[in-house]
């Protein structure tokens, strides 16, 4: 494969995504979710020394609903994943790929500096990156 056919995960991200801090309810988070028609939120950082985290909405079923606890009474820092696996912009996706496996993620953030600039999910990789040509 020629360099010119490489697709990297800056070519497949998606720059639209939402950071809220942990402290906010799982149910304010799903409202959240909702409007955006997202299925995940990261977490933002407390400080310069902190790392991102992750809630997905399988967090919330496994840790909130199927427990039967009430999401109004749940922070979301309570059941996040942190700090959250992240990729840089630059990665070849097939080792995007690899590295999902690996670790079993699905989703992570994109990294450049310790700033997000975007989002990759497996449906990314695989829509965008593959099926897109």
């Amino acid at each position: 494969m020629s360099n010119k056919n490489i697709k990297t995960v800056a070519d497949v991200m998606d720059a639209d995504f939402l950071i809220v801090d942990g402290i906010v309810t799982v149910t304010e988070a799903l409202e959240h979710m909702c409007s955006a028609n997202i299925d995940f939120l990261l977490v933002d950082k407390r400080n310069e020394h902190d790392e991102h985290g992750i809630v997905l909405v399988s967090d919330i079923a496994k840790r909130v609903l199927a427990p039967n606890l009430s999401p109004d009474r749940v922070n979301v820092y309570e059941i996040m994943t942190k700090p959250v696996l992240s990729v840089r912009p630059d990665m070849n996706i097939r080792y995007c790929a690899r590295l999902f496996e690996r670790f079993g993620v699905s989703t992570a953030p994109v990294v450049k500096d310790g700033e997000v600039l975007g989002v990759v999910t497996y449906t990314r990789l695989v829509l965008k990156g593959l099926a897109a040509g």
